[in-house]
This record gives C-alpha cells, sequence and structure tokens, in this order.
C-alpha cells in the first residue's frame, strides 16, 4: 500500500500541539492513543442506508427475529448463558494513513502511523457499539477486526469491526463501567465458560505500535557472515515494539476497571510500509468477577464425530 504518500489536508500538524500526532509524539512511551468518545444513542457516523437496516432490525427484535454470525453451538451457548441475540452489527472507517520519516539507522516508534492505525480501529469500534446500543444491548459477542484494501484506494484502509449484539434474558445490566455496551471477540464457548466460572467480559482492549526497526550497517553485516550470533539491535527493536503494545492494552483494561485480561493476542502486519515498518497490535478481553465464588467446570474428554 502506498501509505508513504503524504497528504497534508489528512494528517493533523504535528507541531500543532493540539493534534493526535502531536499527542503521540510528545508522550512518554508508555502511554496509550485515547479511545474515541461514545455517546449513547448517537448515530453519528453511521450512513443512511446504515440507519435504516438498524429501524428495521429494531422491527425484528420486537417480533423475535434476529441475525447473527455465531455458529450453532455457539449461539446454544449463548442463550443458555441467558442472553439473547439481536442482530449483526458492524463499524467501518475507511483511514488515509499519514506521512512519518525514518532515520535509517534508528530503532524508533512512528509515532504518527500508531495514532492513525489506533483511531481508525476505535472508530469502527465505536460506530459497531453505537448500532449495539441502538437495538437495547448489553453487549457485543464474538467481535473480529478487519483491515481491508481495495484497488482504487491504494493509499486507504478500511478498518471493520463486526459481532452479534446481545441481550441479558432476564435484564440484568452487563454493560462496561463507560456505560458502553461490552464487547468480546471471546468464542460462544469460551463467553459461556468464562460466565459459568464467575467472571464476565467488559470490554475488548487493544494496543498498538508501529515502529521502524534500524537497518543493518554494511561494515556490521560483513562482519557477520558465517557466524552465529544474536542480532541485538533487531531483538532490542522487537521486543520495545512488543512491550509498548502489550502496555497500552493493558493500560485499556484498567480504565475499563477490569481486574485481568483474557484470550490476548499480539498480531504482527507490515500493512505495505516496507520490510523495516511494522505494526505490532495486541488486544484481549478484560474481565470482571461477577461472584466471589468461581467454580470451575471439571474438564471432560470429548471426541468430535466430524471428519
Amino acid at each position: 500500500m502506498g501509505f508513504l504518500k503524504r497528504d497534508d489536508d489528512a494528517r493533523p500538524a504535528a507541531d500543532d500541539p493540539q493534534s493526535p500526532a502531536a499527542a503521540v509524539e510528545n508522550a512518554p512511551p508508555a502511554e496509550a492513543p485515547h479511545a474515541d468518545s461514545y455517546q449513547a444513542g448517537s448515530l453519528a457516523g453511521i450512513p443512511e442506508s446504515g440507519r435504516e437496516r438498524i429501524e428495521r432490525m429494531k422491527r425484528d427484535v420486537a417480533s423475535g427475529f434476529f441475525t447473527s454470525d455465531l455458529s450453532v453451538n455457539e449461539f446454544l451457548l449463548v442463550k443458555y448463558a441467558g442472553f439473547e441475540p439481536l442482530g449483526l452489527v458492524l463499524g467501518s472507517s475507511i483511514y488515509h494513513i499519514g506521512f512519518q520519516q525514518a532515520n535509517w539507522s534508528k530503532n524508533q516508534e512512528m509515532g504518527v502511523l500508531t495514532q492513525a492505525m489506533y483511531h481508525a480501529r476505535e472508530l469502527a469500534m465505536t460506530r459497531m457499539e453505537e448500532e449495539a446500543d441502538q437495538l437495547g444491548a448489553d453487549g457485543i459477542v464474538g467481535v473480529r477486526l478487519d483491515i481491508g484494501r481495495y484497488e482504487w484506494g491504494a493509499d486507504l484502509a478500511e478498518f471493520i469491526a463486526v459481532g452479534t449484539a446481545v441481550k441479558h434474558r432476564e435484564g440484568e445490566l452487563h454493560r462496561a463501567p463507560n456505560g458502553r455496551p461490552f464487547t468480546s471477540d471471546l468464542s460462544g464457548q469460551d463467553f459461556s465458560t468464562l460466565l459459568r466460572s464467575g467472571y464476565r467480559p467488559v470490554g475488548l482492549v487493544m494496543g498498538n505500535c508501529v515502529y521502524h526497526v534500524a537497518h543493518q550497517g554494511l561494515r556490521a553485516a560483513w562482519r557477520q557472515i558465517g557466524r552465529n550470533q544474536e542480532m541485538p539491535s533487531y531483538t532490542q527493536a522487537l521486543y520495545e515494539a512488543r512491550e509498548l503494545a502489550m502496555e497500552r492494552m493493558q493500560v485499556e483494561a484498567k480504565e475499563l476497571q477490569a481486574v485481568g485480561i483474557v484470550g490476548a493476542q499480539i498480531v504482527e502486519r507490515s500493512h505495505g510500509w516496507g520490510s523495516h515498518v511494522i505494526e505490532f497490535f495486541a488486544v484481549g478481553n478484560g474481565v470482571v468477577p461477577v461472584s466471589d465464588e468461581h467454580e470451575i467446570d471439571t474438564p471432560a474428554l470429548v471426541m468430535p464425530l466430524t471428519g
């Protein structure tokens, strides 16, 4: 992707102290980009066709009809856990990533790119949550975060968030402490097991870091020919980038008053910036206890009958 194309109108100036780019570049390395604002009942950013679909889903919910991307097993286990699926909700944001020059021989975070990738995902997540809020959902399960690319926009990427909105059958409030519907990328099986064990998810938490890995000089490359040895510069760069992403994910979880994170993943992708610029994306499920007793199901041997 041609993310190195400059677009001064699309990218806030780094020397503007109020811009997101300046906020990241001037912040301590461990500080996470700030989450997008959320207003219950808002339809900001949702197109007219999306609003019409939400209105149809509202009527469907009233009549008992729903749409979901849950598998049969997930659907049944989510219902067993006390939740009713309401509808498939999504959020999308097509984002132009700004330009940032890297020092060829220096390990460094690319603050402008870190902020852009975080903000684009947060926009998609917020719109998905706003759709769920319109349906009166308590949360969203089976969330997927994808990045799409299209031939007509070589400099652009679409960030997509999609999941199934659910509501507790007994009317118990399961929203996150910040008022948003809870989000979770756990499977229906894991979601049900977590609830039966006395915990519940409060939100999908994430942290990211776009990092430039320094190029190796010609002299150093010649000295290493035919030798087994660690590459300390590369080791330190990747270690540092992963640590920043993980720490930012943990900061988000603490802001949600979670006691821990389950199902954490670290995904590494280049996104077409070149072999020496990599995004490290950490995502997991912040959880809180719902009771003082945590009964763990006894493990059982299951033999699948499918081929």
